[in-house]
């Protein structure tokens, strides 16, 4: 059985919940944040920083890793155009 999960992290409650549950299940958890906002391109609304951070807070507290990923550009060329 693998032991190793990588969880998406947004920074919201259902990503925060589903890591924590399965780190109680005794998983390996890593947890990833996809950067799909350029923060030049935000209308003030939901910051990449703000979600970032509270995607950290969660790791910080459940003690698991948490990598960033860029894919600003692919999310640019592949979902709106």
């Amino acid at each position: 059985m693998f032991r190793n999960i990588v969880v998406g992290l947004s920074g919201g409650v259902d990503s925060a919940v589903t890591a924590l549950l399965l780190k109680n299940k005794g998983f390996n958890i890593i947890g990833v944040f996809m950067k799909n906002w350029d923060i030049r391109n935000e209308m003030g609304q939901c910051t990449v920083e703000k979600d970032y951070n509270d995607a950290q807070s969660i790791c910080d507290k459940l003690k698991i890793p948490l990598v960033q990923v860029d894919f600003v550009k692919e999310y640019w060329n592949e979902v709106f155009r």
